[in-house]
C-alpha cells in the first residue's frame, strides 16, 4: 500500500546516474515495460506507461509501497525535489499528476470554462490547476461545507450545492457559463454526476471522466451524437505530468499545503488514517502517514 509518496534516498545501484544518497524525492508509482525487465512497447516508448499493457503501480499491483520504512524503487520512478519542497508537499506530487493528467488530455485550453463535480482532494487539484492554467470560470459542485471551502480557497468561482434541488447544478452551470461549460470533470464517478456532466456541457463541448466507478454507469449515446459532445477519460499520469506539478509545487506549495488535513505516524495509521477517513472523510483532504518521522 502507499502509492503517493515522498522519501530520501539512502541507497543507489552501481549503475544509477543522477541520483544520490541523502536526495530528497517523491516517486512516480506508474511502472511499464522496462521495470518487467521486458523490451519497451510503443506505449512505453512514446511516455505513456500509464496505458502499457504491462503497467502496475507501485503500492497498487507492485508488492512494494510507501507504507514501509523502506521501498526499493527503479531508477526512473525517481522525481527529485527542489530544495524548497518539503516531503510532505512531495507527497501531494501523486494526486497533483492525476489532475494535471487529466486537464492536459481534455483538451481545456485558456480562457474556456470548467465545470468539476466533487471537491475531493483530486477535484480541488483540478480546481486550482485549472485556475493556474488560466480558466475562465471553474464552477464545482460540492456537498460537505469543509470541501466547498477548500475548493473557493483553490479557485473556484463559485461552488455549488447539488442537494439544494434537483436543477440547482444546472441553473448554476447556465447563469455563470450559458450554454453550457466547455469541459466537465466528474471526479465522483456516480451516475447523477455523469447524466449532470452531459446536461450542463456545452454543444461541441467535453465531458470527462476522472473517477473510477464502484459499478458500470448507463449512457445515452445520443446525448454525444445530436449535439457533437465528447465523452474523454484518463488513468494516473505520465513523467511530464510529474515534472510539471514539482514545478508547481516549488512556486505554490504554501498554498498548496492546505490540501493535508493531518499526519499521523505509520503505528497510528489505521485508527488516525483509514478509520478516520471512513468516519470523518467530509473533515479531510488528505491524511499523509509519516514513516520515519521525516517529514521536512
Amino acid at each position: 500500500m502507499g502509492h503517493e509518496m515522498s522519501g530520501t534516498v539512502v541507497e543507489v545501484g552501481h549503475d544509477v546516474e543522477g541520483i544520490e544518497p541523502g536526495q530528497r524525492i517523491c516517486v512516480n508509482p506508474a511502472t511499464g515495460c522496462e521495470h518487467q525487465g521486458r523490451p519497451e512497447c510503443e506505449l512505453c516508448v512514446a511516455g505513456r506507461r500509464n496505458i502499457c499493457t504491462h503497467s502496475a503501480f507501485y503500492g497498487l499491483q507492485h508488492a512494494a509501497g510507501g507504507f514501509a520504512s523502506d521501498i526499493c524503487v527503479d531508477a526512473i520512478a525517481v522525481v527529485p525535489l527542489p530544495d524548497n519542497v518539503s516531503l510532505k508537499l512531495g507527497a501531494l506530487a501523486e494526486p497533483l499528476a492525476v489532475a494535471a493528467h487529466m486537464i492536459r488530455i481534455s483538451g481545456f485550453s485558456k480562457g474556456q470554462s470548467a465545470l468539476i463535480f466533487g471537491a475531493g482532494p483530486i477535484g480541488c487539484a483540478l480546481t486550482l490547476l485549472l485556475k493556474e492554467a488560466g480558466a475562465r470560470c471553474i464552477l464545482v459542485t460540492e456537498v460537505t461545507e469543509s470541501r466547498s471551502a477548500q475548493a473557493s480557497a483553490c479557485g473556484a468561482d463559485e461552488v455549488v450545492n447539488p442537494i439544494i434541488s434537483s436543477s440547482a447544478v444546472v441553473d448554476a452551470t447556465m447563469r455563470l457559463m450559458a450554454p453550457g461549460a466547455d469541459v466537465a470533470f466528474d471526479a465522483c464517478g456516480i451516475q447523477t454526476t455523469f447524466d449532470e456532466a452531459f446536461a450542463c456541457t456545452k454543444p461541441g463541448g467535453t465531458v470527462f471522466n476522472v473517477a473510477i466507478h464502484e459499478k458500470p454507469l448507463q449512457i445515452d449515446l445520443n446525448r454525444l451524437v445530436l449535439s457533437e459532445k465528447r465523452l474523454l477519460a484518463g488513468n494516473a499520469y505520465t513523467t511530464e505530468d510529474f515534472a510539471n506539478v514539482v514545478r508547481l509545487l516549488e512556486r505554490r506549495g504554501s498554498d498548496i499545503e492546505s490540501f493535508i488535513t493531518a499526519v499521523v505516524p505509520l503505528e497510528k495509521a489505521v485508527q488516525g488514517g483509514f478509520d478516520e477517513l471512513v468516519n470523518n472523510k467530509a473533515h479531510h483532504s488528505k491524511i499523509l502517514i509519516e514513516v520515519n518521522g521525516e517529514g521536512s
